[in-house]
């Protein structure tokens, strides 16, 4: 096991981009550390294949993930406190109020496109911090990295309706760039698909498998993805 995980944990320091600042990479390899240590608390189905033709070992225990249950409950407080001038709020329901209705796949499409207008800024620019998790309102007033396009385009589409059994916001190695990612992954029936803030398109995993998981995570759990 340890030299498994000594392999993993090499194949993902080596994904980390040089872009990123040594506190956040710091951040990164002490986290995947920790993940793979969970690992092995984690109930694993390897007969599945899972996102990206991984194996899935998954859990149900939040609590190494302060960031993403951070955000849940910012993000509760600030549409109960927010007034409907203020705080994006009536941006936020203009756009959930487009998706209600339509067939999945056009939810998809319409909500990567809306989101994706927004420019990319990395969080040492936007907070003066190597790695936070903003609310959707946050990013719609700030903008955002990849995890905060990620997080916006899930709440959305749970505000819409979309169950949180078939959407995982998925961080990612691109081995193309060289570096960290996030995307949003959302099953239609027993398909997955990708939303991606690099490109508008909805595509299959296949279609972008320079793209390596490490985790994938909803309101329910996680899980950690291995070759």
């Amino acid at each position: 096991m340890a030299t498994a995980r000594g392999k993993l944990f090499a194949r993902v320091g080596a994904g980390v981009s040089n872009r990123l600042s040594r506190q956040r990479c710091l951040v990164i390899a002490t986290f995947l550390t920790a993940l793979l240590g969970l690992a092995d608390t984690a109930s694993a189905d390897v007969s599945k294949i899972g996102l990206f033709r991984t194996r899935e070992l998954h859990s149900a225990n939040l609590v190494p993930f302060p960031k993403w249950r951070d955000m849940l409950v910012r993000f509760e407080h600030e549409m109960a406190a927010c007034m409907p001038d203020r705080c994006r709020v009536d941006e936020w329901r203009k756009l959930v109020t487009s998706l209600r209705g339509r067939k999945p796949a056009a939810q998809l499409k319409l909500v990567n496109k809306a989101i994706n207008q927004h420019r990319y800024i990395e969080d040492w620019a936007n907070w003066d911090l190597a790695d936070y998790w903003e609310t959707p309102l946050q990013f719609l007033d700030r903008s955002g990295d990849c995890e905060d396009f990620a997080i916006a385009k899930y709440m959305a589409l749970r505000a819409a309706g979309m169950p949180a059994d078939n959407m995982r916001v998925v961080i990612v190695r691109d081995r193309a760039r060289q570096r960290m990612h996030a995307v949003l992954a959302v099953y239609i029936g027993r398909r997955a698909w990708i939303l991606d803030s690099v490109y508008d398109a909805i595509v299959e995993p296949d279609a972008v498998d320079y793209y390596e998981p490490i985790y994938s995570i909803n309101e329910q759990g996680w899980w950690l993805h291995r070759r």
